[in-house]
């Protein structure tokens, strides 16, 4: 069983920084993959940001490369996402989400993700 819990989240002006926490329990989950999903007001919830068990892999949605940078410590258990840039449509609630199964690629699919912390708000002012 692993748990996640985000934070990090807040209130930033557009052209702004932040860099949310994950923070994962269980000594299995420096084995997953982990990703970052967000959930904007009356939107469905979206893809973010995806990293290997090791992180010498990752992947972004195009909304979001070249802007966001998802990273690890696997000696803390720890997964974050460093976003610049922010624009006022990144205002949402991030999720932090664990894949258990070994995969060849790394997943984008929400469904593949068995394990999800409850969120942290991200709100951009223009």
């Amino acid at each position: 069983q692993v748990q996640l819990v985000e934070s990090g989240g807040g209130l930033v002006q557009a052209g702004g920084s932040l860099r949310l926490s994950c923070a994962a329990s269980g000594r299995t989950a420096k084995n997953y993959a982990m990703g970052w999903f967000r959930q904007a007001p009356g939107k469905e919830r979206e893809f973010v940001a995806t990293i290997s068990w090791s992180g010498s892999t990752t992947y972004y949605a195009d909304s979001v490369k070249g802007r966001f940078t998802i990273s690890r410590d696997n000696a803390k258990n720890m997964v974050y996402l460093q976003m610049n840039s922010l624009k006022p449509e990144d205002t949402a609630v991030y999720y932090c989400a664990a894949d258990p199964r070994s995969r060849r690629f790394l997943s984008s699919q929400e469904t593949n993700y068995d394990y999800w912390g409850q969120g942290t708000q991200v709100t951009v002012s223009s």
